[in-house]
């Protein structure tokens, strides 16, 4: 079995992160724009703080980081489940359902309603799906005789 590329999950990582960065630009500043703001009113938050510059560098870095996650877990599953598209969802869907679950526990204390979660989830399977496929494009396998002549 080959070892994992780090090299290509990194660049994976980047190239995933630019379209996750992409899809939830559009999502949480168009679509979900309405559902941030009645939230950071519900919740009593500065909304001036929620749209700083600095939040959204940490969303830009969260973003990367996720997509990262998503390449190293295709390059991790590629083996059992073979290259391509299919294993590239299979991987984004396995990160989307733990976060997804994890914000569920959130939403059922109160700090989502159930429709911006429900709406939020949707949205955001899209976009993990969009930056598993991109991400998962640009992984490929170290060849393996290359790595066998470097060893010698």
């Amino acid at each position: 079995m080959a070892a994992i590329n780090h090299g290509r999950v990194l660049l994976g990582g980047l190239v995933g992160g630019v379209i996750a960065n992409i899809g939830d630009f559009i999502v949480n500043s168009m679509v979900m724009a309405d559902d941030m703001v009645r939230m950071a009113q519900r919740l009593n938050l500065n909304q001036a703080v929620m749209a700083s510059p600095a939040v959204g560098m940490t969303w830009v870095v969260v973003d990367f980081v996720y997509a990262t996650l998503i390449v190293w877990t295709y390059a991790a599953i590629r083996p059992r489940f073979g290259p391509g598209p299919g294993t590239a969802i299979k991987s984004g869907m396995v990160l989307w359902a733990a976060v997804c679950s994890v914000l569920f526990g959130f939403q059922s204390m109160g700090i989502f309603t159930r429709d911006s979660f429900f709406k939020s989830a949707v949205l955001s399977l899209a976009t993990t799906i969009l930056a598993a496929l991109a991400g998962a494009w640009t992984y490929k396998e170290e060849n393996a005789s290359r790595k066998t002549l470097s060893h010698q």
